[in-house]
């Protein structure tokens, strides 16, 4: 079956924030995921491995900008391809809304995900000192344009 990306629905929700809960420190709330549902300007996509939930990303745009808020694969589903593989379709969908940049923080630790993103051409324009708590980081502010 392999892995399939989608638009995030709110049938995802609840697996959705279970995922965050394993990945993250201060994970995001099954609110606040539902909350982006309601807005036309945020855009969020699902990937499925073998048809089970693997991860999340999506984006806030802003004119021919967009920050992409969140990025996540569960534990499990890492290094199979899931985050490559709804990554390039979240810049790809970015592309056909408009979108001629696009930016996001992470954490300054985070090497796999730094690696990705350079993957994809993005680079450091910069640095948010203190920007991540539990544990307090710096954020590595970066770019695709």
């Amino acid at each position: 079956m392999g892995i399939t990306v989608r638009k995030l629905r709110e049938e995802d929700i609840e697996e959705l924030s279970r995922i965050e809960a394993a990945s993250f420190s201060m994970p995001w709330s099954a609110a606040a995921f539902r909350d982006l549902l309601a807005q036309p300007y945020c855009t969020y996509l699902v990937a499925l491995l073998d048809g089970v939930l693997a991860g999340c990303c999506g984006y806030t745009k802003l004119g021919e900008e967009a920050s992409i808020d969140n990025v996540v694969v569960a534990p499990g589903c890492r290094r199979k391809g899931v985050g490559k593989t709804m990554f390039a379709e979240l810049l790809r969908t970015g592309r056909q809304e408009g979108v001629k940049a696009f930016t996001l923080e992470v954490r300054d630790s985070n090497l796999p995900a730094k690696s990705l993103y350079g993957q994809f051409g993005f680079v450091c324009e910069g640095i948010r000192p203190g920007f991540y708590e539990k544990p307090r980081e710096d954020a590595a502010i970066l770019w695709l344009r």
